[in-house]
């Protein structure tokens, strides 16, 4: 009997996995993957929605969004004030040295000509405090040279005039040099190389100094404008902060028939503190910087502007003798200068538009003297243009340069720079003292204001917790 075997049949395929649904989701009905990952944010929406339904969620949503928006508001506002803060600072410690600097390097290099023409004028040996004058003038313009270009790598407008008197300092200094070399040896060619310098001084390094100042007093002012800006980021967080607890309140009265919430009447209270305190504070600084730049810094412009021109005018009076009957053109410049210090009768200019700026105080004084000997120079210089004129060169050079005549132009120019310089540090001080009151104003409100944002938030917290609890 024989027996058949029987095929083998096919073979059942391995349970795997059943196929997802084509619209890509799990068999729970959710998204898988990536497609789950995105669906998140929508997902929390609706849980928000959904938990906003009952009066439990509806209480949460306001916890939550009061307490971020206390944070959010508190932090606005402590940088607001720190920003502030900190810009206060820099224009004392930075801004306002340079910009004095930058006077500085102007009021040196323009003495520092006048001086070596008073020099190449001396009849014989020059006169050694001239020349150590000199030498300390272009000593003193290096120096305040270096602090006022010290930042100069930032800002565009700064480095040109830098480069200018970098470049050109050196050369001056050399036919300066040359000159007095010729002058020594009796060469005639002496004053053609003093004049070839003063031109340099004049045409290039005087600009060029006087454009320093200006980009620094620029910056100081904007940045005296910068600390007295309204804050109105912090304010409109702040007061929108306040209309939300207030709201929150109302509402909660209305759900519960309870007066008030412990929390949120200690979140309000802060806020309202943060709102006072910032604003007594804040206009409190604002008028000491404020007074600052209008009894300080903007005094100080006018009188720095004065100096300079008297400078230049004493540049020419100076160079006009050197020139010896060629120098129209210095005593025209001495007349427009002149009257950009006192005016066409005497009692305006620079001068006179300090002296309405100042209405007590030392400054009253210095300005005063300084008018005084200004009227003296000018008269004095009438002295030496007529002595010149009358053939008396001689006679005009040593009324011009010699410190000894008390009635000279030499004493009375010196008189009147020195009342400048007093009537500038005066103004100086007092926009140190005022802008240090602004300051002062400021002290501990950047971290007061955080603080208080903590308490609001734990306010809130706290309030709308004790109500949730009550659901439980």
């Amino acid at each position: 009997m024989t027996s058949t075997a029987t095929a083998p049949g096919p073979t059942a395929p391995a349970p795997g996995p059943p196929p997802s649904p084509p619209d890509g989701r799990d068999r729970a009905g959710g998204r898988s993957g990536l497609l789950g990952l995105l669906d998140l944010p929508g997902q929390g929406v609706r849980a928000v929605i959904r938990s906003a339904a009952t009066t439990p969620g509806r209480l949460t949503v306001i916890a939550v969004g009061l307490v971020l928006l206390s944070l959010v508001a508190g932090l606005a506002a402590t940088l607001s004030v720190q920003n502030r803060d900190d810009t206060i600072s820099g224009v004392i410690d930075h801004r306002e040295p340079l910009a004095a600097a930058a006077q500085q390097v102007y009021r040196s290099l323009s003495d520092a000509d006048a001086t070596a023409a008073s020099a190449f004028l001396s009849i014989g040996t020059e006169p050694p405090e001239l020349r150590q004058r000199y030498e300390r003038d272009i000593a003193e313009a290096g120096a305040a040279l270096a602090k006022a270009a010290s930042d100069a790598s930032d800002v565009a407008d700064a480095a040109a005039p830098v480069d200018v008197l970098n470049q050109s300092l050196p050369v001056y200094t050399g036919l300066v040099e040359t000159a007095r070399a010729n002058n020594r040896l009796g060469y005639p060619v002496g004053a053609s190389y003093l004049r070839e310098a003063s031109e340099l001084m004049r045409a290039k390094i005087l600009p060029a100094a006087q454009d320093l100042y200006r980009v620094d007093t620029e910056r100081l002012i904007a940045e005296q404008d910068s600390a007295t800006d309204f804050p109105w980021l912090a304010t409109v967080l702040m007061v929108a902060l306040l209309a939300a607890l207030v709201a929150a309140q109302i509402y909660l009265t209305r759900r519960t028939n309870r007066l008030l919430n412990v929390g949120l009447v200690v979140a309000t209270a802060a806020v309202v503190v943060s709102l006072l305190w910032g604003a007594v504070a804040l206009i409190l600084q604002g008028s000491l910087v404020g007074d600052g730049q209008a009894d300080g810094s903007h005094r100080v412009d006018v009188l720095v502007r004065a100096r300079i021109a008297a400078l230049q005018a004493r540049a020419d009076e100076t160079l006009t003798l050197v020139a010896r009957g060629d120098g129209a053109a210095y005593e025209k410049d001495f007349g427009a200068n002149a009257g950009q210090l006192v005016g066409p009768d005497g009692r305006g200019g620079l001068l006179g538009e300090a002296r309405g700026l100042i209405k007590d105080g030392d400054g009253v004084a210095k300005v005063a003297d300084a008018a005084k000997a200004a009227n003296d120079w000018l008269k004095a210089h009438q002295e030496v243009r007529a002595q010149d004129n009358a053939g008396q060169y001689q006679e005009a050079v040593d009324f011009a340069v010699l410190e000894d005549k008390t009635d000279g132009s030499a004493p009375a120019f010196r008189r009147l720079d020195d009342s400048l310089q007093a009537a500038i540090d005066v103004g100086r001080q007092e926009f140190l003292d005022d802008t240090h009151s602004g300051d002062r104003a400021l002290t501990f409100l950047a971290p007061g204001l955080a603080v208080l944002a903590i308490v609001a938030a734990a306010g809130v917290t706290m309030g709308i917790r004790e109500r949730l609890r009550e659901y439980r």
